[in-house]
């Protein structure tokens, strides 16, 4: 008798010492729950970081050597003029390109001016917030990016007392537009005075102002594009 109650007994002990190991143990997180979290970590980007993180300072864009007449590339700096207060999104894009962005439930829009290295090209850089899960690949793909003197769907932020001060939208020349996580990221570049055809007639022209509006949009897709670590749980009871 006394040893079917000890081993009862151990029995218990062992099936408690089970359930406490249990609850001790980190948590494991669904599938849909670690994507629920990775899309909520990603959406809140925007507030989290600090508007310097999102448009630095300089950005850094290649010209290829192809431009060049070479094989080698051309590395260059854009220089941030300014960076816009966050606005809604029809006041930072064209009419046609806010329908777009209001069918995927677009929230608000950041912009930032930014200068090339010359000081001649001008371009502004818009990351347009969608709600966490949307659908930002076929929202971008509604608003394509633009070659060869069609300016796009940014409207332009002038800054005061730079190069950009007059850069306005009849001074768009082309466009790149990027889906990342849950933002669309726009950038429309042209000149800082009244060129308004060259990037037509020259191909280095045109190269070198589409690696700017392309750099600035790779720049902001690698910072609010970054995928998040797998969320875990730090082990305590019910996290």
């Amino acid at each position: 008798m006394f040893v079917l109650v000890l081993t009862v007994g151990l029995g218990g002990l062992a099936a408690a010492a089970v359930g406490i190991a249990h609850q001790l143990l980190p948590r494991r997180f669904t599938v849909a729950q670690q994507r629920q979290i990775t899309n909520w970590e990603m959406e809140r980007r925007w507030r989290a970081l600090e508007a310097g993180k999102i448009f630095p300072v300089t950005v850094p864009y290649t010209v290829s050597g192809a431009a060049l007449n070479g094989s080698a590339s051309l590395t260059l700096q854009a220089r941030r003029l300014g960076i816009s207060p966050a606005e809604g999104c029809s006041q930072a894009v064209s009419a046609a390109a806010a329908e777009v962005l209001d069918r995927g439930g677009c929230e608000t829009v950041l912009r930032a001016t930014y200068v090339d290295s010359s000081g001649s090209m001008v371009a502004t850089i818009a990351v347009a917030v969608l709600p966490a899960g949307a659908a930002s690949k076929s929202v971008a793909a509604g608003v394509s990016s633009t070659t060869d003197g069609a300016g796009g769907w940014v409207q332009t932020f002038p800054v005061p007392g730079t190069p950009a001060a007059g850069f306005g939208d009849q001074e768009r020349q082309l466009s790149d537009v990027a889906a990342a996580g849950p933002y669309v990221i726009l950038s429309t570049a042209g000149f800082t005075d009244d060129r308004l055809d060259q990037v037509k007639a020259d191909d280095y022209v045109r190269a070198e102002m589409n690696s700017l509006a392309t750099g600035l949009v790779k720049s902001a897709r690698l910072v609010l594009g970054r995928q998040p670590p797998p969320p875990v749980c730090p082990g305590a009871p019910g996290c």
